[in-house]
């Protein structure tokens, strides 16, 4: 299966600076253009949160295509204070010299930074979603503790728990019990990283807090099953997520006019 590219016609595109706590961090933005037959009124916003790799050419499509549905989707570059993650290619020494040094705090803080970015560029702020992947899936259930804006996030095989430290202090089953939005999960059963009973533990905490959240379990999927550009890719659970993705923004009142 080739990578998925999509076109820039009918989209405003482009890299963005974004004005946050501790100097400005970069970004990338995609909108539909007034130009090209869209309303001229604000958008939905879709903060899009990177995997390990950082604002790669996959993340900015997946923003294209949000784009293309009518939606301002915005992914900041979550590591930009702690190195460059674009010239490694090795998930291990990404993880240990940049990863591992990123506070939640600082990456909930900057994602706050992004929906602003997005809200002066011609997002509507009283319309916001967050959608993230692998590493941006776990931030994507801790952003739905974080912001009282937010009004839904969809989780992409964002690891449910884990060991904790001064800089990491919760996993989302810690937060379970803190969700302020409604949460859509979507997980592989052949994922090796995140073993079946997390995500049993995970839908377990989620009823006993009585909270507004799904989560989807793909029989045939692994790790990284929406991510076109790695070996990883499962088609068919791919293309229903990103359906079921579409509905849940649908449904919490995102829907693109």
């Amino acid at each position: 299966m080739p990578e998925i590219h999509t076109g820039a016609i009918g989209l405003e595109v482009g890299d963005v600076s974004i004005a946050a706590a501790g100097g400005a961090i970069p970004g990338y933005r995609a909108q539909p253009s007034a130009a090209a037959g869209w309303h001229t009124g604000k958008f939905p916003i879709v903060l899009v949160v990177q995997e390990i790799f950082g604002v790669n050419e996959h993340i900015r499509d997946v923003c294209r295509r949000l784009a293309k549905l009518g939606y301002c989707a915005i992914a900041p570059e979550l590591f930009a204070r702690q190195g460059d993650v674009s010239q490694m290619k090795d998930w291990q020494e990404i993880f240990a010299k940049i990863v591992s040094k990123a506070p939640d705090a600082q990456v909930l803080a900057d994602l706050d930074a992004a929906a602003d970015e997005a809200a002066r560029g011609g997002g509507d702020i009283g319309r916001l979603g967050v959608t993230g992947f692998c590493w941006g899936g776990r931030i994507a259930w801790l952003y739905a503790v974080h912001s009282l804006r937010v009004k839904a996030a969809v989780a992409w095989y964002g690891r449910i728990e884990g060991d904790t430290d001064a800089l990491h202090p919760r996993y989302p089953i810690d937060v379970a019990s803190e969700l302020k939005c409604p949460v859509l999960g979507l997980y592989g059963a052949q994922d090796q990283s995140i073993p079946q009973a997390s995500v049993t533990r995970m839908r377990e905490a989620i009823q006993h807090a009585k909270k507004n959240a799904e989560i989807v379990l793909y029989p045939q999927a692994g790790h990284a099953f929406f991510a076109d550009y790695r070996p990883s890719y499962e088609k068919a659970a791919a293309e229903d997520g990103w359906h079921r993705m579409r509905e849940w923004f649908r449904y919490y009142g995102l829907a693109p006019e």
